[in-house]
């Protein structure tokens, strides 16, 4: 079998807590497949730059893209239009008042260009038990006592990495992840990880690096 980079084996995980090197991901960012998605798992996960990805119908897939997106809090780009909304305080902020909400609203609100929602029925058992461990935490943001945006994430304590957000008014997700970052630079957090490029992350500041440069934030 051929062992460049894009045909390398594909490890399937047993009950061993256990990835193998993430230089072994295929081109698209593949690491491996299987084992279950245990808070131990998760955070082992969540420590060496690999996040679990995968539809309701599929294996479990875990993932280390490189290059890898990401957002230092300290480059945060606010444009002059959000600047008006973070002023007039149509929106207010809350943080783990309504995590489970949170997340149903991620896996159910429609996104242009997206079918379906990779937020399976595992992932929500899955990330609310992360949530009472205190390591899952959301971000909600309220209009007239309405929930209408909010994000969702793994806090390491030094890097918040980001999994889902959404939003049912114009600029509510953007609103949370906004304050994010100004939260996490004022407590020196050194990164934000995006996992994945997307349009909408590289217009507030988010952008893409190095794996190995990731994996040296995280130490």
């Amino acid at each position: 079998m051929k062992k460049d980079r894009e045909y390398n084996p594909l490890f399937f995980l047993s009950e061993r807590l256990e990835f193998p090197p993430i230089e072994t991901a295929n081109s698209e960012g593949l690491l491996a497949v299987g084992g279950d998605l245990s808070p131990e798992r998760l955070l082992l996960a969540y420590q060496n730059g690999i996040f679990p990805w995968f539809n309701e119908d599929s294996l479990i897939l875990w993932w280390s893209p490189d290059p890898r997106m990401v957002l230092f809090p300290n480059k945060i780009r606010i444009s002059k239009s959000m600047k008006k909304v973070l002023a007039s305080g149509q929106f207010t902020l809350t943080k783990n008042t309504c995590f489970e909400e949170v997340l149903l609203q991620c896996a159910t609100v429609k996104r242009l260009g997206q079918q379906g929602t990779w937020i399976t029925e595992d992932m929500k058992k899955a990330y609310l038990e992360l949530h009472q461990t205190g390591l899952a935490k959301s971000y909600e943001v309220w209009q007239k006592g309405v929930l209408v945006g909010g994000l969702y994430g793994v806090d390491l304590g030094h890097v918040f990495c980001g999994e889902s957000m959404f939003s049912t008014v114009s600029n509510a997700s953007k609103f949370a992840f906004i304050h994010l970052a100004q939260e996490l630079e004022s407590k020196n957090y050194r990164v934000i990880d995006c996992q994945l490029h997307t349009k909408h992350l590289e217009s507030l500041g988010a952008e893409e690096i190095p794996r190995n440069e990731f994996i040296k934030l995280l130490s």
